[in-house]
This record gives C-alpha cells, structure tokens and sequence, in this order.
C-alpha cells in the first residue's frame, strides 16, 4: 500500500527491519542504530511527550544539530498527531522566541547547553513550558531526553501509539518558518498529505535500497534536509548524522556514501579545492588535458554511460577517481538542490564523470516539483515535474503550481496565504519555461529574496533598513543571491563622512580616495559588524564594498518611489562584485 501519512512513512522503516538504519560518530567510533532501536527511541519519546500533555494538534519545536534524536523527535511528535516546528540551530534568540511564540509551541526538543541557554534566555516571551535536552547535561531547566525516553521504555513488538491510527492525510504535520520578502519570517503549513505525496515519487529513477548510505548533513529545518532524509529511510538506506558542516570531508571519506544530497556550495567547494590543487605544474597541464578528454565524452556521460575510450580511462584513472576519493569514491548519484547549480559547475562536474541531478522546489511544495533522475536528466533544466505536480507559466513567465505537495496556508497569515495563489495555483516567484521535452528549466528570480549557495534565504530589505540607521550609511544593498554568502554594497552618506575624516585628520583628494583610507574601511567594517550581532549566522554579512557613487533616481539605481534597482546596481559593480567573493575563473569546460 502506498503511503498516506508520515506515520506510514516512520511503519514502513521499523517493518523492514533493517539492521543498521542509522550511523552516528560517539567518542570517535561510528555506532549504528537498527530499525527496532529506531522504534523503541521513537515510541518511548512520544510516550514521554504524551505524559508532557502534548495531543493532537499541539506544536513542538526542535532546535538542533543533525543527529538521530532530530529523527527520533520527529517521528515521535508526529505518532501523536502534534505539529513539529523545526528551527535553525544558527538562528539569533530573538529570531528563535518569534517562531516559538508565533507557533505557539509549549515544547521544544534542544540538542546543547548553548541551545538550552538560547530557549531559556526568551523562554518569557513564549508559552514553552517543558524543555528536553539531547545532551546529558546537569540542569534544573530541562530534561535529558535519554532520560524521557528510559521511563518509557518499550519492548520490541509493543503495539504503536494509538494516536498514530487516528493521524490522516489532511492533518497538519509541520509548520516550517521561511523568511519572507518583509523579513518577517512565515509558518508554512504542510500536512501529512503534502509531504508524503512528494515522497511518493521524489525517489523514482534512483536505484537505492538497504546497503547503500547516505550523509546527512543538510539541515533537517529545511524541508529539503528533511525530505530527502525520510525518504531515503523509507526505502532502506543506512543514514550517516554529520552534525556540523565542517566534519563533512572527514565523515565521507569515513563512511563512504554510495548518495550525496548536497547543495550548490558543496560542490562549489569541492571545485575550487580542485583548481587551487592544480595550480602549480605539471598537476595544471594534466587537469588541462583530463577536462579536454572528458568534454570530449560529455554526451555519453550526460546520457548516463560511462564512457569506454583508452583515453577515458586514463584520465579517469590520473584525475578523475581522485576527485571522487575526497567524497568517499563510490557515490552513485549526486543530487544537488536548495539554490540554483549553475549550468556551468554542472557540466564542469559532468566533465570529470560526475552527473549531478538538479532539482526544484519550495518549503510551499513538500518540497520537490521538478527533479532530474538517472532515467530522465538534461543539463541546464531541474528535470520534469513529478507525477504529483502540475506545473503552468503565467503570462509573465512566473512558474505556478497546483497538486496534493502544495501547501494549504501560512500560519496566522490569511492575507499573504491568498496572495500566494492565482485561480488556486500556487506562485513561485521564480521565472522559466517548460521546454519541448517536458523539463523545467528556472531562469530568474521574480521577487527579491536572495537564496545564498547554500541553499538559506536571506530578507535584504530588514537588513538594509538596520545599516541606514547609522548616520554614515547614505544606502546599502545586500548582495548573496546564488552565491556562498551575504555581503554588502555601501554607499556612504558623504557629506558626514568628510566631516568625520576631517575630525580623525584623515586627508583624501578624493571619494574614491576616502572609501580606500584603511580607517574608513574598519569604520564601515564595525558598522556592519554592530548589525550582524542581530543576525543569524546564515544572514550574517562577510564582506563590505564601499562605493565612491550615491544612489540616485537621476542616474537609475533608485526607482522614481526611492527603492533599489538590484539590477543595475550590481551590473554597474559587476566587476568589483566578483573582486569582493574572490571568484576566481569560471569553470572550464
């Protein structure tokens, strides 16, 4: 039977029966977890969250790191009918006390000390009134969830939480906060109907099962994280948790994936690894030599095949299977989603053998409308739509959606739920076409949230709004759309700056003298830095570049109603844009 609910979903994982369904790294060893462990930890919880009062319905945060608690916590919250409200370990506490407040939250599920200080220092601004801990930690304020889970024990064969069968498809599983165009984060509302829908058929054309495994490292407060996670149970494969992004190389050389799930800023990583290994000679000549082969083979390598020429293979065996040693070396599929990949890194990728299959989505949609699969790939498109999705482009090429994946509202939102539809499609705000073989391909962006490399949203506009606060910030534009994360453009409020420069004895001929005095540069740089104390890490701002022009209406970079043309502000910096990411050449194909 086809699943209905993500309690099917969390059925179908314990009745297989698998032996090693998770992986987790304690004290240096990796210690695995079978489907029977993962039943009792997931049935002991929800018995533990149940004697807390939560019934269906009720919402229940989780804040925290990859780690099989994060799954456990899920599955347990959900057996009971609850509502899980996943949060970004890196958000600022602020930031944290607005979901759970605006949830509605009484409980939440924390993986560390610094994550219990976070919940505690704006617990008063929230209705939470039990915290569990996923740390053994000595505290008054919380309880350990082990320990939860110890005065619930289960045998193995015990009946399932009653509440489960009660549990349908149009009952609401999640709320998932994304920012908005506002700044003001919105709870999407996905049910259990939404999310598993997708699931259905997110994994068709991928030849996984027991044996195989996969890293998680992807944050599971992104429904994409989330998504791919539980599907991949579903169907068997073994998960390898890696909390923290910078235990990544070391966990998939340890673990050896056979599927990569990763977003564009890991395998732009990998890529520029690449180039900065090959520049000195003779290593250049041969990288040179390899990418020449390899685009030679390009169509067959698109086309799935490996291809068999003497030349290939020696290539392969001199560059190529090194690359992929530094993933582990025997990954079968690679998937990238979350931000756009760039149809350059993608064929650069497909170059040295590597396929990666794109694809498309939105916290709206469970998430998945388009994927590329081994069956069913083309470079430069995120693949066709699922078979659960209908996908039109409106007359101004807006992509809109309808099916079982969309989602039914924001929460506490009623206005912005019916301005996300159209004649009960649903609005991207992406634009692109459908082309004649049936792919999507995504070209641009119709509204003005940036979506970094790494696949997290960032809201300009709040951020903009703080640095003009400052008297010596005449407008400021955040920049980080598609690329690894944000930075900011500043043209400074002249007038008061010469004043200061003039107080501070700092003596230019010169704007563009003025914004290059080292002083002014730390000046700049600690007003960006007074703002990012407000931000989460994912917002925060790297880099500052510091421009001699100031925006106006006259010369095209503000609108006749004073708002920034994005556009032709980053076209007329384009160069010292690329200066300030550092990017080095473009990938060569």
């Amino acid at each position: 039977m086809k699943p209905e609910t993500l309690n099917d979903i969390f059925t179908g994982i314990v009745e297989r029966g698998t032996a090693r369904i998770m992986m987790v790294r304690q004290q240096g060893a990796w210690v695995n977890l079978s489907a029977d462990d993962l039943r009792a930890s997931v049935v002991s919880m929800a018995r533990a969250l149940r004697q807390w009062g939560v019934r269906k319905g009720d919402r229940v945060a989780i804040l925290s790191e990859n780690r099989p608690e994060w799954t456990i916590s899920d599955f347990a919250v959900l057996l009971l009918g609850a509502v899980v409200v996943p949060i970004y370990p890196t958000l600022a506490p602020q930031q944290v006390a607005y979901i759970l407040a605006d949830s509605g939250a009484s409980i939440v599920v924390v993986s560390t000390q610094q994550q219990l200080e976070k919940v505690l220092s704006v617990q008063t601004q929230t209705v939470v009134k039990h915290i569990a801990v996923m740390d053994k930690i000595k505290t008054d304020e919380a309880m350990h969830m082990g320990s939860l889970c110890d005065q619930q024990q289960v045998p193995n064969g015990v009946e399932l939480q009653p509440a489960a069968t009660t549990v349908t498809a149009d009952d609401l599983a999640s709320i998932i906060y994304t920012s908005g165009t506002t700044g003001i984060p919105k709870g999407v509302k996905l049910t259990h109907g939404n999310l598993t829908s997708n699931m259905r058929y997110s994994m068709d054309g991928f030849d996984v099962g027991p044996g195989h495994i996969s890293v998680s490292f992807l944050p599971l407060s992104h429904v994409t994280a989330r998504h791919a996670d539980l599907a991949l149970l579903y169907h068997g494969v073994t998960l390898a948790y890696c909390p923290f992004i910078e235990d990544l190389p070391k966990t998939l050389l340890e673990v050896r994936p056979h599927i990569l799930v990763a977003v564009p800023r890991v395998y732009e990583k990998l890529y520029l690894q690449v180039q900065q290994n090959a520049k000195a000679m003779p290593k250049q000549a041969v990288l040179r030599w390899a990418l020449t082969v390899g685009r030679s083979q390009l169509p067959q390598t698109l086309a799935g095949n490996t291809p068999s020429s003497p030349v290939w293979s020696l290539a392969n065996k001199l560059v190529y299977s090194k690359i992929r040693e530094q993933l582990g070396g025997r990954v079968q599929f690679f998937v990238s989603g979350g931000a756009p990949l760039g149809t350059e890194l993608a064929e650069w990728f497909a170059t040295i053998g590597i396929r990666i299959h794109e694809g498309y989505g939105l916290t709206e949609t469970s998430p998945v409308i388009a994927l590329n699969s081994p069956r069913a790939h083309k470079l430069g498109s995120v693949g066709r739509p699922l078979p659960n999705v209908e996908v039109r482009i409106a007359a101004d090429s807006e992509i809109l959606v309808r099916g079982p994946s969309v989602f039914r509202g924001y929460w506490n939102k009623p206005q912005e739920t019916t301005d996300a539809f159209v004649d009960g499609w649903f609005k991207t705000g992406d634009i692109g076409h459908v082309d004649q073989d049936g792919f999507l391909v995504v070209t641009d962006r119709k509204k003005d949230l940036l979506k970094t490399s790494g696949g997290k949203f960032v809201a300009p506009q709040p951020i903009e709004n703080s640095l003009k606060l400052n008297a010596l910030v005449g407008e400021a534009l955040v920049l980080g759309d598609r690329r690894r994360y944000p930075a900011v453009i500043i043209a400074p409020r002249f007038p008061l700056l010469e004043d200061w420069a003039q107080a501070n004895h700092i003596t230019c001929s010169s704007r563009e003298m003025l914004i290059a005095n080292p002083r002014v540069k730390a000046l700049y740089d600690d007003i960006v830095g007074q703002v990012n104390r407000n931000l989460g890490r994912h917002e925060m701002l790297k880099k500052v570049l510091l421009v001699s022009q100031e925006f106006t209406t006259d010369d095209g970079s503000l609108t006749p109603t004073m708002k920034l043309r994005r556009k032709v502000i980053e076209e007329r910096y384009s160069r010292q844009i690329a200066e300030l990411y550092e990017e080095r050449a473009r990938p060569n194909v």
